[in-house]
Order: C-alpha cells, then sequence, then structure tokens
C-alpha cells in the first residue's frame, strides 16, 4: 500500500541488442511488461521502416487466421480456450507456422468451393425434381379437364394443316424465387398481350443457398405458349427474373423415367455431401484446437516487430539502439530479460541496459493490485498524476467510501449492496472468465471493491443513523422515557418530552436514539444534525487536502511554498471554517438543560451560522433576556482577530511567492536529453552500464512557474489566490450535498414504505396475505430500483465530485501521462475489447 503514496522512481534506459538476438529479446520484454519504449525514428514513414515486411507476414497470418476463424464459426464448431498462454514463436517456429496456415488456407477453400459445387448441383437437381413432379400433376389435371378447350381458346376458327399446326402448344418450366412470382406473372401477360397461360406451384420447403447457407423459397412454373418467338420471349424474361429453366419431356413415361434418374442421382450426392460435410467437420475441429494459440503467437509477433520498428540501427548496421522507460525497481528485472533472449538465439553477444540522465518529465507508473485499481482509476479519470506527485487514491480507500455512506446511509440498502458487492468479489475469478461485452456490467464488476467498501461503510453509518429500510432499532434500550400517565396518553395525540423530565442525561449507545423514529420533530432533529456533520467532515477534508500540498513542495524541493502558500492558506482556512466547526463541538457540549448556569440552559444557545455570519460582518445581535451573545467570554474579541489575520494571509498568498522568485531570481537550468538517435551518445559517452551502479534519473521537478516572467507569474497568483479565497466558501457550502442527499435517501425510504408496503400490513387474514405479497414485491422492486441503484449512483457521482473539485484541487496538479509498458498481456486483452 505504500507504493501508492506516489508514483514509481522511472529511469530512461538504452538498450543495445544485437540484430539476431533482437526479436527474442524484445519478446522476452513483452512477457515481463515493465518497459515502455520511445519511438527513435518518429520522421520516418511506417512504410519506410526496417521490419516492414515483417509486420505484412503478420498481417496476412491474421487475414488468414480471421478466414479460418470465420469458417469455423459459420459451422458453430467451439473453439477452446488456451490455458497456457503461448510465447512468441522464434524465428525458425514462424516460417512453420507460416506455411501451416497457408496449407489449413487452402485446404479449407478448397473444401469450401467443393462444398459449394456440390450444394448447387443438389440445388439444381432438387429443383428439377419438383419441376418433374409439379408439371406431371399440371399435365394429369389438365387431361382430366380436356386438352381440346384450352386448344380451342387460343386458336382461330381456321381449318386444315394450318389449323393444326398452329394449335400445338410448347411449354416451358422451371423455378423462380417466390417474391418475384407477381412481377413475372405481370410481364409475361406484357410481352405475350394475354396469349401466355401460366400454371405455378410453391414448394412446401425451402431451398438452401449453396453460397450463403441461407433458406430461399421458391416456386415451380409451367408456361404454354404458341410459336417459337413468343418462347424466346418468355426465355429471355425468364432470364431478367433469374428463373432457372429446366428440360420437361411432354410424354408421361419419359418424365417417369427422368424423375426415377434424378432421385437416383440426388441419393448419390447426398451421400457425397455428408462425406465432404464429415471431413470438413473433422478438418475444423482439429484446427480450432489450435486456433487460439495460432491467434496469440501472431499478435505476439505482430507487436514485437512493430517494437523493433521503433529502434534505430547504429552506423555499422551491426547493433539495435532503442530507448525505453524503465521503474527503477524493475531495472533488474528487464537485464534478466535481456540475458535470456541473448540466450534464447545463441548470441555471443550479450545485450545490455545503460541508464541516462535527462530532464524529460518521465510517465507516471502507480502499481496497483486487483483491489487498489478501481480507486487508482477514479484518480486518473480526474487526470493522471503528474510523475512523482503525491497519489490521492491511497485516500480515496477509505474517504470515497465513507463520504459515500453519509449520503446513503442505511443499514438496509448497504447490506445489499455491501452482498451484491461481496459475491462479485468471491466470484471475480470466474466472473472474469465470461469475459461479458455489456459495458454496464464490465463497470459494476471493475469497481466491485469499491462497492463493497460503500455498502459496508454505509452499514455503519445506517446504524449510526439508526436506519434500516427507513425503520429504527431499539437495540441497546432509548434513554428517554414517558413521563406522562396512561389517561394523559390516551386524550392527548402529541406530548412534548421536556429533556429535563424525560432524558437520563446519557446518551444512547451507538448513533441516535430510536425515539427520534416517532417525534413530530424528527426532520427539524436530523436536519440539524446531519446539516452539522457534513460542515465537520468538509472542512477536516479540505484541511487535509491543503495539508497534502506540504508533501508535494517539499519533494520537489519548493519549500518556500510551504511558507509562502501553505501557511496562509491552512492558517486562512483554520480562522474561519475550523472555528466554525469549534463552535459547534463548543454548542453542543456547553449548552445543556441540566446546566446550573441560566445562560448556558435551552433556549440560549446561539446559532453558529449568525455567529459566524456576524463574525464576518462585524456585527451583532441582541441576545434574549438572560441569555448572552457569545458562547463564552472573549469571543467576539477572538472572532475580530481570526478575520484580521485571515484577510492579512490573502496579500501574502498573493504577492508572497513572486516577490521571492523575483528577489532570488531562481532559473532552471535545462540540461540537453541524450538520445541514442546518434551513435555519438552511445557507449563511449557512458561509463556505467552496471545497473547496481547506475545513478537514478534527475530529479523532475514539477509543474510550476519558475521560467516565466514575472507578469505572467504575479497573474497566474493572482487566479490561484482569488479561486483559493473563493473556493473555501463554496467547497464548504458544497459539502451540504452530504446533508441534502442523506435527507432525502431517508425520506425516500420512509416514503416507500408507509406508501407501498404499509398498505400490505393494514388487512388480515387470506386476503391481507396476497395483500402483502403484492405490496412486498413492489416494495422490493422499488427499493433495488430506485433506493439502491438510482440514489446509489447519484450518491457516487455527489461523492465523485467532492474528491475531484473539493479535495484534490487542494494540491493535486494531475498533468502527468500514463506510463504504457509494452505488455503481452495488455496488447491481447485491448484486442479482445476491440473484436
Amino acid at each position: 500500500m505504500g507504493a501508492m503514496f506516489r508514483s514509481e522512481e522511472m529511469a530512461l534506459c538504452q538498450l543495445f541488442i544485437q540484430p539476431e538476438a533482437a526479436y527474442t529479446s524484445v519478446s522476452e520484454l513483452g512477457e515481463a511488461g515493465t518497459v515502455q519504449f520511445r519511438d527513435l525514428n518518429p520522421d520516418v514513414n511506417a512504410f519506410q521502416r526496417k521490419f516492414v515486411n515483417e509486420v505484412r507476414r503478420c498481417d496476412e497470418m491474421e487475414r488468414k487466421l480471421r478466414y479460418i476463424e470465420a469458417e469455423v464459426h459459420k459451422d458453430k464448431v467451439h473453439i477452446p480456450s488456451v490455458k497456457d498462454m503461448p510465447r512468441a514463436p522464434n524465428p525458425r517456429e514462424i516460417i512453420d507456422l507460416e506455411a501451416h496456415l497457408e496449407k489449413t488456407e487452402n485446404e479449407i477453400l478448397e473444401l469450401s468451393h467443393n462444398a459449394i459445387n456440390l450444394k448447387q448441383n443438389y440445388l439444381e437437381l432438387t429443383e428439377l425434381k419438383h419441376v418433374l413432379e409439379k408439371t406431371e400433376a399440371f399435365f394429369l389435371a389438365q387431361e382430366e379437364s380436356g386438352m381440346d378447350s384450352l386448344t380451342k381458346s387460343l386458336m382461330s376458327d381456321e381449318t386444315g394443316q394450318q389449323a393444326a399446326n398452329r394449335g400445338r402448344l410448347g411449354f416451358v418450366a422451371g423455378v423462380v424465387q417466390r417474391e418475384r412470382v407477381p412481377a413475372f406473372e405481370r410481364m409475361l401477360w406484357r410481352i405475350s398481350r394475354g396469349n401466355v397461360f401460366l400454371r405455378r406451384a410453391e414448394l412446401d420447403k425451402p431451398l438452401e443457398d449453396p453460397t450463403s447457407g441461407n433458406e430461399i423459397y421458391k416456386t415451380v412454373f409451367v408456361a404454354f405458349f404458341q410459336g417459337e418467338q413468343l418462347k424466346s420471349r418468355i426465355k429471355k424474361v425468364c432470364t431478367g427474373f433469374h428463373a432457372s429453366l429446366y428440360p420437361c419431356p411432354p410424354s408421361n413415361s419419359e418424365r417417369q423415367d427422368m424423375v426415377k434418374g434424378v432421385r437416383t442421382r440426388l441419393e448419390d450426392l447426398n451421400m457425397v455431401l455428408n462425406q465432404t460435410r464429415d471431413h470438413r467437420q473433422r478438418v475444423l475441429v482439429s484446427v480450432a484446437k489450435e486456433l487460439q494459440s495460432w491467434s496469440i503467437m501472431v499478435r505476439k509477433m505482430k507487436a514485437i516487430y512493430h517494437t523493433l520498428n521503433l529502434f534505430n540501427m547504429d552506423v555499422t548496421q551491426k547493433c539495435l539502439i532503442g530507448e525505453c522507460w524503465v521503474p527503477t525497481s524493475d531495472l533488474p528485472n528487464v537485464q534478466k530479460a535481456l540475458a535470456d533472449g541473448s540466450n534464447a538465439c545463441g548470441s555471443s553477444i550479450p545485450s545490455f541496459l545503460n541508464c541516462i540522465e535527462t530532464d524529460e518529465v518521465p510517465p507516471t507508473f502507480n502499481r496497483t493490485n486487483r483491489f487498489t485499481r478501481g480507486f487508482q482509476t477514479l484518480i486518473d479519470a480526474y487526470g493522471v498524476a503528474s510523475y512523482r506527485e503525491c497519489n490521492p487514491a491511497l485516500y480515496t480507500i477509505i474517504t470515497f467510501p465513507f463520504l459515500f455512506a453519509v449520503m446513503f446511509g442505511d443499514l438496509g440498502h448497504g447490506s445489499i449492496m455491501a452482498m451484491f458487492g461481496l459475491w462479485m468479489v468471491v466470484k471475480e475469478v470466474s466472473l472474469a472468465e465470461k469475459k461479458s461485452n455489456n459495458e454496464i456490467w464490465n463497470i459494476f464488476f471493475a469497481g466491485r471493491y469499491i462497492i463493497l467498501l460503500m455498502g459496508l461503510f454505509s452499514m455503519y453509518t445506517g446504524l449510526v443513523y439508526n436506519d434500516i429500510f427507513s425503520k429504527s432499532m431499539n437495540i441497546f434500550g432509548s434513554t428517554w422515557y414517558i413521563p406522562y400517565d396512561n389517561e394523559t396518553l390516551e386524550n392527548n395525540a402529541a406530548l412534548t418530552l421536556d429533556p429535563k423530565h424525560s432524558y437520563v442525561n446519557a446518551p444512547y449507545f451507538i448513533g441516535i436514539d430510536p425515539i427520534w423514529q416517532s417525534a413530530d420533530n424528527k426532520i427539524i432533529f436530523l436536519n440539524s444534525y446531519k446539516m452539522k456533520l457534513s460542515i465537520i467532515f468538509g472542512v477536516v477534508h479540505m484541511i487535509f487536502g491543503v495539508c497534502m500540498s506540504v508533501v508535494n513542495y517539499n519533494f520537489f524541493k519548493r519549500r518556500y511554498s510551504i511558507i509562502l502558500e501553505f501557511l496562509p492558506q491552512v492558517v486562512f482556512l483554520c480562522l474561519l471554517f475550523l472555528y466554525m466547526v469549534f463552535m459547534m463541538f463548543f454548542k453542543w457540549l456547553a449548552y445543556s438543560t441540566f446546566s446550573t448556569d441560566e445562560a448556558y440552559k435551552q433556549g440560549c444557545a446561539p446559532s453558529v451560522l449568525i455567529l459566524f455570519i456576524n463574525m464576518m460582518l462585524f456585527s451583532s445581535n441582541e441576545p434574549e433576556s438572560g441569555c448572552k451573545e457569545f458562547m463564552f467570554d472573549g469571543q467576539g474579541l477572538v472572532q475580530r482577530v481570526f478575520v484580521l489575520v485571515s484577510l492579512a494571509c490573502i496579500p501574502v498568498m498573493l504577492l508572497g511567492k513572486p516577490l521571492y522568485l523575483l528577489a532570488t531570481k531562481k532559473k532552471k537550468h535545462e540540461k540537453p536529453e541524450q538520445s541514442n538517435g546518434n551513435v555519438n551518445h552511445g557507449i563511449e559517452m557512458q561509463e556505467q552500464t552496471d545497473i547496481s551502479e547506475a545513478a537514478p534519473p534527475k530529479k523532475v521537478e514539477s509543474h510550476d512557474h519558475e521560467e516565466e516572467e514575472f507578469s505572467e507569474i504575479m497573474i497566474h497568483q493572482a487566479i490561484h489566490t482569488i479561486e483559493y479565497v473563493l473556493s473555501t466558501i463554496s467547497h464548504t457550502a458544497s459539502y451540504l450535498r452530504l446533508w441534502a442527499l442523506s435527507l432525502a435517501h431517508a425520506e425516500l425510504s420512509e416514503v416507500l414504505w408507509s406508501m407501498v408496503l404499509a398498505m400490505g400490513l393494514k388487512t388480515d387474514g387470506y386476503v391481507g396475505a396476497i395483500k402483502l405479497y403484492v405490496a412486498f414485491c413492489f416494495w422490493a422492486l422499488f427499493t433495488l430500483a430506485i433506493l439502491v441503484m438510482m440514489e446509489g449512483l447519484s450518491a457516487f457521482l455527489h461523492t465523485l465530485r467532492l474528491h475531484w473539485v473539493e479535495f484534490m484541487s487542494k494540491f493535486y496538479s494531475g498533468l502527468g501521462y500514463v506510463f504504457q509498458p509494452f505488455c503481452f498481456k495488455t496488447i491481447l486483452e485491448q484486442d479482445e475489447k476491440d473484436d
């Protein structure tokens, strides 16, 4: 947890790798995932880099893998997941993998083409069978009704041989897609002027498209006509509508023989199709077992060659030089990875690492685990911390769920949230393996530890509020008692309990006394209580944020800012707003109905808000008789001194730092950064090559304004001072959202209980049981949807704002850039998200 206090110390290193060991060395570094490479060829086009051909080979292998995967999914073959992550193949294995992928692709292509051709033949034979069977039915029906009537209707009154020749009818038979039949009929009618007799019948079962595998519905048709010219027109129309024409013999016996032959061919073809399908299935199943491993290896290969393109070749063309950022604690691991890479390829010359000094701002790397990653993500969403800046995530682990719980305080609702978070934490391994694409679920799962802590803290604040689903628990016994007799209680709807006679002068063991649940002035009491709590927590939270700036000032050697910025800021905040918190506690402790001093009895306690306003305006109010205007003697003088000192802090914040910088004329001299873009900055210029002796990089100053002109420093400081002075007021008021959301949550919970669940508790018997069941269902639904989900999301967003604006703005700049190491695990996870 201490590693989260500030980001890891980074070192800029040079890598000197022999070309034959470059691939294996970068592969080892990718497995380690501790190095962020820099591009030493920023001006070189991506297509002109040294390893562009290797990248293209990887792209081609990825294309083949995508095709194979598509064919596997097309046949609904399961692709097993990889248990042991394969390493990147060595250069010799790459050639074998490439040849194997080529062979597999060609085999699947050949199987696909053969299957398409067989399915096309099967489709044509099936259509021919249907045409023969349907036309047979047409002719039988025509023979029964008599062919003479059709002939007479189409022939003129001519007689003789000429009339007989004209009376002969030709026909064409085929199939056409069902949705094209109406347009097909209209077109035949128009071209023949009504001289075509069309018979059609729809196929009961859909046919399969050989190419796409989709179902297609078709209709068999027979068109009777007279004359060769009309026959030519009909065939052109059939071609235009993509209708398939099939030969159909005119005699019944020939049609029967042809049907038998077609059926025999269909049976043989179906057998061949089944054998082809089984062979294809066996091939795809065997390929599917290795598909995931091949994909991972190709992605790793591509990532390695992309990284090698960031390297620079020295003038002798015998050494690859790279630059990278490395956490200093991981330098031994990087050296070991380079040694393993050199040994893997049998290189006689070892690769080595050289740390160099630089004035460039390093990337920010906060080492996290499963528990802290979610909290760090909340901070990084505001802005990545500047290098070595104090990290707020460490404190957010406690303050975030606590402030959330102040707004969401309910023992029942908190337990629901805690159980949901606990379920995700306990089942995190199995849930993570499912790799859901649901974005909302992924957000919940990534914040499972945050949800768990928010639920647990909400249970605690619910216990303090004595609130469980809007009801109180009398666990330790109320410290109030009723001094009235039964007759008085029966004759009065409401009675006042005087603390002097009804209170034992001892607080409830923990939290709020359960008697307030039935009090008429419950909301008035809770308003005052929660409002003061929110101001107390807010002021403490802001003071803690201001104090954290001291850690940054001290670390970055800007100790003058402790005197000229921190001290006036914390004095201003404490003398005004911490003093207001002090008055709240003093009022709680000093004023009591059991006090012997009349000035400190009930009814004489002054309003803290009125006292604070009078303090700022240097005004006063006339107290009631027997009471005092102030809480203690000399308070008026103390308040005037506090205000004057606070006002005196403003010019110190405004002018202190600019005048100091002007007087000392402090300037920051930049040292030119060494880069191995030129080999002259290589080994000859750097004597230290041993990691244990390598000096850490020069401490980088945080973002400051010491190099700017005095006028710019003055403008910036004026903006900063005005923002701080005004924000102390606005931010303090902003913490009142703790009170507002807590009150709204409690009231919504009470409304749901009284207007939904209570309706089911008013009736006895079987009807009451049914009403209670229905009422409970609606109450549970609204509780989960409104109070847990919507109110929880609202409280989460308000808590996030309090941390980003009110807390972190006091010390956090967030001007860094994140450390993005070359890591195979991260690359593969990102590829899965993109897919």
